[in-house]
């Protein structure tokens, strides 16, 4: 999972930071009966050659597709790259309500590479960036290059799932991009944030209320089955990061039989997702936090935050002390007790020496502020807070809420939290009051099924680095324990997220590329060392 920023705001290579991308993001629980037809939906033969008489989704698993440009206009950055890496786009129909086939029908925007070498062609590679909220049409090209030369025997395949980016939109309207911030310093500052999760719920029962209910990681697995017959496949591969990650799991427990080569990284434990999925990852990142503050103290005639390790923590921590006391001014934009936190927990899922310098500008910057300098925030704070501050990515949020809420039931006592807050503050006062924090969820109808049993086993490539700050090493340890067939690539050195084509391992690299390749898995986990930074 991740706790992402859309991509407009970060280096384009790679899925969100969790939450996935993994950005914003967070967790899983119970939720009321699986209604019955959904449940007879998920064992329908959905294969390609089908009855349609036996077939309630047989509209929908045998639509002509038509592929056209990616190309939406003159600005549209990602279509041109699609377009120049010789990609077409498409539209597949698919039913609001799978409990109700016949009714109203939604998009689902993919996009694709078509394989080059036909005569050892594998078949389509399904892709998901993680979030949940994120686009993943936009990541045929880079995936491909990433696969080197076994791209040429895959049909590369982008989808944005349903209410994301080109599919049908959900907007609830609201005037940030993420439902995540810190709980603040006292009672008052927990009691604001209350009322802000309940209005983003509100907003979102107001705005598309008639929508929710569907936006599920059950749903979109239904989806990606649909996708799969309306390509006239069989069975699909699929590559999965953080968000993805789950749905991957869910896909393959939905739709036995139907997956060729699965490779999972940044790997969600099921049992840990749910819309409080954030809670437990406060040791990772402050282990992340502690190692950009050695890098940054390296640094410090370029950025001045402090000569060791330990001085440029005292910097951060005396920035979020300034922003609790008077909120901080960074452009047209305030900081606060709420506010400030988040801006640290973006800025910590990639690491390398771009997105370290990224931050150590921005908490420079917030330095300044705090001093009660002018400030124009450099462009990645600048993006983080128009994110985290303005309507601009709205339909995020939204989604990645509507996901989260519609996946499992949170509690509903803001007791509950201000307790988790009041119990871990003390030990983590920068990380615990996000992570523990009440959000829209606990104002949340209460989903219409059951969170997925995860099935017992299958073989698929995991892989997680054990400083991954979004998906916890724990979560790849817990899954590759469920599924024995399955292998584990262990990514040391590195407080990442995301690895395989993202982080430049040639171990990791080289070992999906392999799998891809033969469908073989290695005869053995294995441990990857991470290229070191700074």
């Amino acid at each position: 999972m991740s706790l992402p920023v859309p991509r407009g705001h970060r280096r384009r290579k790679g899925p969100p930071p969790v939450l996935s991308r993994c950005l914003p993001g967070t967790a899983r629980r119970t939720a009321l009966a699986l209604l019955a037809t959904g449940l007879a939906l998920t064992a329908l033969p959905a294969t390609a050659g089908a009855s349609p008489g036996s077939d309630p989704l047989a509209r929908y698993h045998h639509q002509r597709l038509t592929w056209k440009s990616c190309v939406l206009g003159p600005d549209d950055t990602t279509g041109k790259e699609l377009e120049q890496a010789g990609a077409r786009c498409a539209d597949v129909t698919v039913p609001l309500d799978y409990a109700d086939p016949g009714g109203r029908t939604i998009t689902v925007a993919i996009s694709r590479i078509r394989a080059t070498d036909t005569a050892h062609r594998v078949g389509p590679l399904l892709l998901n960036g993680g979030g949940p909220g994120g686009q993943s049409l936009g990541d045929p090209p880079w995936v491909r290059k990433a696969m080197k030369d076994v791209a040429a025997r895959y049909d590369v395949v982008g989808v944005d799932p349903r209410f994301v980016g080109r599919s049908t939109p959900l907007d609830c309207r609201w005037p940030t991009g993420s439902a995540w911030r810190g709980a603040g310093e006292d009672r008052a500052g927990f009691d604001r944030m209350v009322a802000f999760s309940k209005d983003l719920a509100e907003r979102c029962r107001t705005h598309a209320g008639d929508v929710l209910p569907h936006a599920t990681t059950r749903n979109t697995a239904r989806d990606m089955d649909v996708v799969r017959a309306a390509l006239g496949e069989r069975q699909i591969s699929y590559l999965g990061y953080s968000y993805g990650s789950y749905l991957g799991e869910v896909y393959s427990t939905m739709f036995p039989g139907r997956t060729d080569r699965v490779v999972l990284d940044g790997v969600i434990d099921p049992d840990r997702y749910g819309p409080r999925l954030l809670k437990g990852v406060e040791r990772a990142n402050r282990r992340a936090l502690e190692g950009w503050a050695s890098w940054a103290a390296a640094r410090e005639a370029a950025y001045g935050l402090g000569r060791t390790r330990g001085e440029v923590l005292a910097t951060v921590e005396r920035v979020r002390k300034a922003a609790a006391r008077t909120p901080l001014r960074l452009g047209d934009h305030r900081l606060d007790e709420h506010v400030m936190p988040m801006v640290v927990f973006n800025g910590l899922s990639q690491h390398n020496d771009a997105a370290y310098g990224d931050f150590a500008q921005a908490v420079r910057d917030m330095l300044r502020a705090s001093r009660g300098q002018r400030v124009t925030p450099s462009p990645w704070l600048a993006g983080v807070l128009a994110f985290v501050l303005t309507d601009t990515d709205s339909p995020y949020g939204s989604v990645q809420t509507a996901i989260l809420c519609g996946d499992g039931a949170a509690p509903r006592d803001p007791e509950v939290y201000w307790r988790d807050v009041r119990r871990t503050r003390a030990q983590d006062p920068l990380f615990a009051p996000v992570t523990q924090n009440i959000g829209p969820c606990a104002f949340w109808d209460r989903p219409r099924e059951r969170p997925t049993t995860i099935r017992d086993d299958l073989p698929a490539l995991l892989v997680n680095a054990t400083g991954d700050p979004r998906t916890d090493y724990e979560g790849a340890r817990a899954v590759r324990g469920m599924w024995p067939s399955s292998r584990l690539i262990t990514v040391t050195g590195a407080d990442q997220h995301a690895v395989y084509g993202v982080h430049g391992v040639p171990c990791v690299d080289d070992t999906v590329n392999a799998y891809l390749a033969t469908g073989r898995l290695p005869g053995r986990d294995l441990d990857c060392r991470a290229p070191s930074h700074g």
